[in-house]
């Protein structure tokens, strides 16, 4: 019988709080990342996904993703519906399976925020609200089945994912894709320029994100061991070699590196390196932030080739640096790290580097799909866009009558806007 390990527990529990601190984190990066107009409702998309994803997760996420051995390895089953069998005496490997089923509510949590900076400055948050809860059990739960339940096909195959590249970044930046084009562009892309109007708020946050992200990462171990304090060395690596790739990229193409991205380089190296933490070494570390930097950099560029509105850079940023990662482990995986698998580099052939190509390009595809049916089912139903008027006016104030700044937006006070609108609701009623 499994007992509990309290230096593992103990560890958890730590790294439980600095992964739901992720989320305030991200918060602040992406109101930083907006304009003055939009800084409270780009805030709290973030803050409200911690309820709604907390409600979905304990009722049906968790039993779909962690439990159940059949049903082809394609989702769990409903035998901990609303955490039914679930106690304190309930043990997980050697930590209580209440920390555990939490743990992994802060991943759930974490990666429906980051969703949100596809859809900037021009969602309804109402539309938000229904969104969330109903996509964290029909992607994200199903996703978490395939790749991290014993049961899940993706993990018989063998595909590798330690802390998320697939579950969270791939399944975020898929599902980004899939709002963006279903809410299509703001108002002014490609015309205006639409400038982060607090870098100080986006290097705040990065630096709470990394912080944070070494429970991500290092917290999934589930022990305090010697692959813990690897996996923390790699994480700070990664995070070190993406920024250094991202503002190499810039002072070669743009003539000086910048803040902005700095921020940008760490959060690319911070998530090639989710996927990959347990299975790489630390030469492998330093390749896969630098990889991811350096490409990430350019592929924030897609957004205006193809003409999809990526507010926030969930794309360029999130989707394609989790598939660097996780293509990377079919090169770079080491068998003392991974216990068994080995990358091309490492003698490992092409086997691993297939069955990670599969992998990503399964997951890609069906949180995708579900996320732009889902999202166009709302919208039909309810309208997921705000109105022109609104979005031009500024939806901090359209959807929660609330400005983030005392001189308000466009010159106006608080109390000048409210008038103005009230005037217009007037005419319109």
């Amino acid at each position: 019988m499994n007992t509990i390990d309290p230096a593992a527990t103990a560890w958890l529990l730590a790294s439980t709080a600095l992964v739901l601190l992720m989320t305030p984190g991200l918060a602040i990066f992406y109101g930083g990342m907006v304009r003055t107009t939009g800084v409270l409702n780009m805030i709290m998309m973030s803050f409200i996904a911690i309820p709604l994803v907390t409600i979905a997760w304990l009722l049906f996420g968790y039993t779909l993703a962690f439990s159940g051995e059949g049903n082809a390895g394609l989702i769990g089953d409903l035998s901990h519906l609303a955490m039914l069998g679930v106690d304190p005496t309930t043990v997980h490997g050697s930590v209580p399976e209440l920390l555990f089923a939490t743990f992994q509510l802060t991943f759930a949590i974490i990666t429906a925020a980051l969703v949100s900076g596809a859809i900037a400055d021009r969602a309804r948050f109402s539309a938000w609200m229904v969104f969330v809860p109903i996509w964290t059990i029909v992607v994200y739960s199903v996703v978490a089945h395939w790749v991290w339940s014993p049961g899940g096909w993706l993990f018989k195959l063998g595909a590798l994912d330690y802390a998320g590249g697939l579950v969270v970044e791939i399944v975020s930046g898929a599902s980004a894709l899939a709002l963006a084009l279903v809410l299509g562009p703001r108002i002014g892309f490609k015309k205006e320029a639409m400038r982060p109007h607090n870098l100080p708020f986006v290097l705040l946050g990065v630096g709470l994100l990394w912080f944070g992200w070494f429970g991500f990462n290092a917290g999934s171990a589930l022990a305090a061991n010697g692959t813990a304090a690897a996996i923390f060395l790699n994480t700070l690596v990664a995070g070190c070699l993406g920024m250094l790739g991202w503002l190499t990229v810039e002072r070669i193409r743009d003539g000086r590196p910048t803040t902005f991205g700095a921020a940008s380089g760490v959060v690319a190296g911070l998530v090639a390196i989710t996927p990959s933490c347990g299975t790489v070494n630390t030469l492998g570390a330093v390749l896969v932030g630098l990889a991811a930097g350096v490409v990430c950099s350019f592929a924030i560029g897609f957004k205006f080739r193809f003409g999809y509105d990526d507010s926030l850079d969930v794309v360029g940023v999130h989707f394609v640096g989790g598939v660097v990662g996780v293509l990377l482990i079919g090169l770079l995986a080491t068998e003392v790290m991974t216990g068994g698998p080995r990358g091309l580099f490492y003698g490992g052939g092409l086997t691993q580097l297939g069955k990670q190509l599969l992998a990503a390009v399964v997951v890609a595809a069906y949180a995708f799909a579900v996320s732009y049916g889902l999202a166009k089912i709302i919208d039909r139903l309810m309208g997921f866009r705000v109105s022109a008027e609104d979005e031009t006016a500024g939806i901090d104030f359209s959807q929660h009558a609330e400005t983030a700044y005392a001189e308000g937006v466009h010159g106006h006070s608080p109390a000048r806007r409210a008038t103005t609108f009230g005037n217009q609701g007037d005419e319109e009623g």
